[in-house]
């Protein structure tokens, strides 16, 4: 069994190339949601806003804003869908929210996350 301890520093070291390789894509780049208290989680399930389980509340997963070089938001999955893929190249338990298609979780373009196997 690995330790969560070692699974976040894998997580933490991809996070770095994932934003390296945005800023070298040209896109500027802002921080979202890191980490989640269970309260918080529990009260997004309630609200419908995310999953009671998230990997936010175990430092495993992020959600990532993306701007043009004008500072404007982009919202649209497609400036997200070559991170994504880069995301999931990096290690086999990385999954990228844009792949999200059904059960517990919508589409999520901006979050990248490690899963805790």
């Amino acid at each position: 069994m690995i330790l969560l301890t070692t699974k976040q520093a894998v997580f933490t070291k991809n996070v770095a190339l994932l934003l390296n390789f945005l800023c070298g894509q040209g896109y500027e780049v802002s921080l979202g949601e890191c980490w989640r208290s269970p309260e918080t989680a529990h009260t997004y399930a309630i609200e419908h806003k995310g999953i009671e389980h998230s990997l936010h509340c175990k430092r495993l997963a992020i959600d990532i804003n993306l701007h043009d070089k004008d500072g404007k938001y982009l919202t649209d999955s497609k400036y997200y869908e070559v991170a994504g893929k880069y995301w999931q190249s990096l290690h086999v338990h990385n999954r990228w929210g844009g792949f999200f298609k059904s059960g517990c979780c919508k589409v999520d373009c901006s979050h990248f996350e490690m899963q805790d196997l």
